[in-house]
C-alpha cells in the first residue's frame, strides 16, 4: 500500500499539514529517510538527525513546529508508539500466505473450515478440528483433533495447536509457538528428593533414586480473543482442568506457561517469561524478559515485574517488584546501591580496625 500523508492521518486519528496528498512508500529512521519515506521522529532529540536523511515528511511530536525543520508535510501526534502502531499496521505487507487450500495439505475429512480459510503448504489438520472463517494455517502448520480455532486468525510457519485445544477469535502465533503440548508433571512411586527438599527446606535428601511416572495432560488449553503467541513460545496442557489465558493477553518470544496455569486478561510477557504450574496471574500483569514465577502463587491484578525477576512468592495487586528474590522496585534498588558500596564500606571498617588495634597497643 502507497497512502498518502493525509490517508495515514486520517487512518491513525492524527493531524495531518503540509502537502498532505504526498505518497508515502515506506516508513525509516530520520537519518535514513528517503525522499517518499516518512520519517518517524516523535521526539525533539530524534528530530535532530532529520538533516542527516532526506525526507519530505515526518511524524513528529504534537506541537513540532514541522516547517522550521525543513519539511513538506508533516502528522503531529499526541501519542507517539500509540501512532506507531497504527503507521506499522498500515504499511505492513504481510507474510503474503497464499489464499485457498494447498494441494500438499493434509485436511481430515471430518475437520470443518470456515469461509476464506486459508491452509498453507505441507500443514496438516487432524480429525474433527474447526477453523473460523478468515484464518489463515501457515506452511507447516499442524492443529490436532478436536481442536478449535476462531476467526480470522493468523498461524505463522510450523505452529502446533495440539489436540482439543480452545482458541477464541483474531489468535495470531509466530512461528514455532505451540499451544497444547503435554504437561511437565510426574511422580515417584515412594516420597522424592524434591518432595524432601520442598518439605525441608534444605536439608540433605535421603530418598532412594527411582524412576519418573507421568501425570497425563487431560486438560487441554483455553485461549480468549486477541491473543498473540511469539515464535517458539509454549503453552502446557492443563492436568485436569484446562490451562488458560483470557483475552488480549500478548506473549512474547520463547516464553512459557506451564500446566494449570490461569493468566488474566490483557497481560503482557516479554522475551523468556517462564510461568511455573497452577499459578494464578491477574489481569494487565506485565513480565519483563526472563521473569520466572514459581507454581502454586498467587499474583494480583496490575503487576509490574522488572526484566530478570524471580518470583517465589504472593504478589498483591498493583505492586512493582524487581529483583531475585522479588521485592518492590525501590526497596531492591536501595539495596543494589548498599550492596555497590559493600567493598568501600570493607574498605572503611578494615582501616577503623587496624586503627583500634594500634590505638590498644599503645595503652
Amino acid at each position: 500500500m502507497t497512502p498518502t500523508i493525509r490517508q495515514i492521518a486520517e487512518a491513525i486519528g492524527a493531524r495531518a499539514e503540509g502537502a498532505v496528498d504526498t505518497v508515502v512508500t515506506g516508513a525509516a529512521e530520520p537519518a535514513d529517510a528517503g525522499p517518499d519515506q516518512i520519517a518517524l521522529a516523535m521526539s525533539s532529540t530524534y528530530a535532530k538527525a532529520l538533516g542527516a536523511g532526506s525526507a519530505r515528511a515526518a511524524m513528529l511530536w504534537a506541537d513540532a513546529d514541522w516547517k522550521a525543520l525543513g519539511l513538506e508535510a508533516a502528522i503531529l501526534v499526541p501519542r507517539p508508539r500509540l501512532a506507531m502502531a497504527g503507521l506499522t499496521g498500515l504499511l505492513d505487507p504481510g507474510q503474503r500466505y497464499p489464499e485457498g487450500i494447498h494441494p500438499s495439505a493434509v485436511i481430515d475429512p471430518s475437520a470443518k473450515l470456515g469461509p476464506d480459510v486459508s491452509v498453507g503448504p505441507m500443514a496438516c489438520i487432524g480429525p474433527g478440528a474447526s477453523i473460523g472463517a478468515g484464518s489463515v494455517v501457515g506452511p507447516q502448520c499442524y492443529i490436532g483433533a478436536e481442536a478449535v480455532l476462531g476467526r480470522d486468525a493468523r498461524l505463522h510457519a510450523g505452529v502446533r495447536l495440539m489436540a482439543r485445544v480452545r482458541i477464541g477469535d483474531r489468535f495470531i502465533a509466530q512461528a514455532g509457538a505451540v499451544v497444547g503440548s503435554d504437561g511437565h508433571s510426574f511422580v515417584t512411586p515412594e516420597q522424592s528428593t524434591v518432595e524432601q527438599a520442598r518439605a525441608s527446606l534444605g536439608t540433605n535428601v535421603t530418598a532412594a533414586p527411582q524412576s519418573w511416572v507421568r501425570i497425563h495432560s487431560l486438560g487441554a488449553v483455553i485461549v480468549g480473543d486477541d491473543v498473540e503467541l511469539g515464535a517458539n513460545a509454549c503453552v502446557d496442557s492443563g492436568t485436569i482442568r484446562p490451562t488458560e489465558i483470557a483475552n488480549g493477553c500478548k506473549i512474547d518470544n520463547l516464553c512459557h506457561v506451564a500446566h494449570n496455569v490461569r493468566i488474566g486478561r490483557d497481560c503482557l510477557f516479554a522475551a523468556c517469561a517462564a510461568v511455573a504450574g497452577s499459578t494464578d496471574i491477574g489481569n494487565n500483569v506485565i513480565l519483563g524478559g526472563q521473569v520466572g514465577v514459581s507454581d502454586n502463587i498467587t499474583i494480583g491484578d496490575n503487576v509490574v515485574a522488572g526484566g530478570g525477576t524471580k518470583i517465589l512468592s504472593r504478589v498483591p495487586a498493583g505492586r512493582v517488584v524487581l529483583g531475585y528474590p522479588a521485592m518492590k522496585m525501590d526497596t531492591h534498588i536501595d539495596t543494589y546501591k548498599a550492596l555497590r558500596r559493600l567493598p568501600r564500606l570493607a574498605e572503611q571498617v578494615a582501616r577503623l580496625q587496624k586503627a583500634v588495634f594500634k590505638s590498644d597497643e599503645n595503652h
